[in-house]
């Protein structure tokens, strides 16, 4: 596995993180709002009383009130953190490390048109700054991040680049150690798998098809009952006038 240093570069704090693009928003709610995806996520996680799902508030180290302003302050598009406080996170709008005692165990980028280097360089040295252990980053295309999944581990106080493996069908396939959940790009969608069984974490696409294909069976079932109603209707009309004419036979 290639090592990639975490770049030093304090700087990057002093870049602001400006207010979601509206492309921005709506890549990122295509893929994690929309579809379900985070709720499905947070329900295959579960433990809701000491774990936080969360989309678009902030990072800090300290409460914003400390800071000189909130320039280079992350605002990521998903954030997972396990054993923390829910209710000081809701309070505040947002996380602060040193209220929780320990940074977010994992965050998510989804690509769109204004945020190609800043999820790839920025942030990264950033979320790498933060203790963050996990750094994940989502591109439909590829087109803006230069590759379609990736993802970064902290080892050793360092980024180092997660293997990402591309699947017989074309689908780029992962492991996220800290959620022990597998990422999967496929056709230009993030799907979540559990690794325990392969099967794809509900989506509200997948409940969707679930149910139409519940409600499908329901009706082909229905029809078998009726055609087998029909089918014993028809013979015992049939047992009927074969007993009449035979009737008739015997002038009864």
């Amino acid at each position: 596995m290639t090592t990639a240093k975490t770049p030093k570069s304090p700087s990057n704090w002093k870049l602001p993180d400006p207010p979601k693009s509206q492309d921005e928003k709506t890549t990122a709610s295509q893929h994690l709002s929309l579809t379900g995806g985070a709720h499905f996520l947070s329900q295959h996680l579960g433990n809701p009383d000491a774990t936080i799902i969360g989309a678009d508030l902030y990072i800090t180290r300290v409460p914003t009130g400390e800071l000189a302003d909130m320039s280079g302050v992350p605002y990521p598009d998903l954030m997972v953190a396990f054993n923390v406080d829910p209710a000081a996170y809701l309070a505040r709008n947002g996380y602060v490390i040193s209220e929780q005692g320990k940074p977010p165990d994992f965050v998510l980028e989804v690509a769109s048109r204004s945020t190609g280097r800043r999820d790839t360089v920025d942030k990264r040295v950033i979320y790498a700054e933060l203790g963050i252990p996990e750094y994940w980053r989502f591109d439909e295309t590829g087109r803006y991040h230069g590759a379609r999944l990736a993802g970064d581990r902290m080892v050793d106080g360092r980024y180092e680049p997660i293997q990402i493996d591309e699947l017989p069908d074309g689908s780029l396939h992962s492991h996220s150690v800290v959620l022990n959940v597998d990422l999967r790009w496929a056709s230009g969608q993030l799907h979540w798998h559990d690794p325990a069984t392969g099967e794809r974490i509900a989506s509200l696409e997948s409940e969707r098809e679930a149910r139409i294909r519940a409600q499908a069976q329901a009706a082909a079932e229905q029809q078998a009952r009726i055609r087998e109603s029909e089918a014993r209707a028809e013979a015992e009309a049939r047992v009927r006038e074969l007993e009449n004419q035979l009737h008739q036979l015997r002038g009864e």
